[in-house]
């Protein structure tokens, strides 16, 4: 474990590194931690330089002053990529990583090389309702007793995530010109046709769909890094 301070940023970003060559980082999902990874970074530290991150609000980095919001974890992303030197990377991110990842390559599209989205989404009715619905609801709950309650709060930001972020559009990402691979479960809680969709509005992205839910980079490990590895090989 890594904890990197920059003198820009508000807050302290907890990261873990591994291996060595190009850099591969990792961003994962709402309410999850850089060990989300933990296959992942075994597997891909033999080839490349591995860095997974802890988002602002996560695992061990502070939550910060600044917007609690996928655009503001983009810029840290890009404060972070600055200070370590690291003009450019392949992208790897997972459900609201995948989202951060997305907003990131359209704001700076010079520091990604290829892009991996697993369980991404452009707007929240790409969640099925069974997953979305009791988020909003208990997105409202927790906003009631927010000014009142610092864990009610924190609640309310991390599921706010879900219900006021992403806010992207098919055209948007149509301008994502790094070389792309949407890859989600066949029983995810992103629909699939959201999904396709995505892979269908980025120029020559490719779709994968693997048997599994949304955590299949972490239940299905050995099968989602050979199909991660080929597609960064250019098999």
């Amino acid at each position: 474990m890594h904890v990197f301070r920059d003198k820009e940023m508000d807050i302290k970003q907890n990261y873990i590194e591994a291996g060595s060559g190009t850099p591969l980082i990792m961003l994962h999902g709402n309410g999850e931690n850089c060990e989300y990874f933990v296959h992942q970074i075994e597997y891909f530290q033999k080839s490349y330089r591995v860095i997974a991150l802890d988002t602002r609000g996560h695992g061990k980095t502070e939550r910060g002053t600044a917007p609690f919001t996928i655009a503001q974890f983009a810029e840290d992303l890009y404060q972070f990529m600055k200070m370590m030197k690291i003009a450019k990377a392949h992208i790897l991110g997972f459900s609201d990583g995948a989202n951060i990842a997305m907003v990131f390559a359209l704001k700076y599209p010079q520091c990604v090389d290829k892009l991996i989205l697993n369980g991404g989404n452009l707007f929240p009715a790409g969640v099925k309702p069974a997953v979305q619905i009791p988020i909003t609801v208990g997105y409202k709950i927790a906003s009631l007793f927010a000014k009142k309650s610092p864990e009610a709060r924190e609640h309310a930001e991390m599921l706010g995530l879900m219900v006021n972020d992403p806010d992207l559009t098919p055209e948007m990402i149509s301008q994502i010109r790094s070389g792309t691979l949407v890859i989600a479960g066949t029983k995810d809680m992103i629909k699939t046709r959201h999904t396709e969709l995505i892979a269908r509005s980025i120029p020559g992205a490719k779709l994968m769909l693997m048997k599994g839910d949304h955590f299949i980079a972490n239940k299905r490990s050995r099968m989602f890094n050979r199909l991660v590895e080929k597609f960064l090989s250019g098999e």
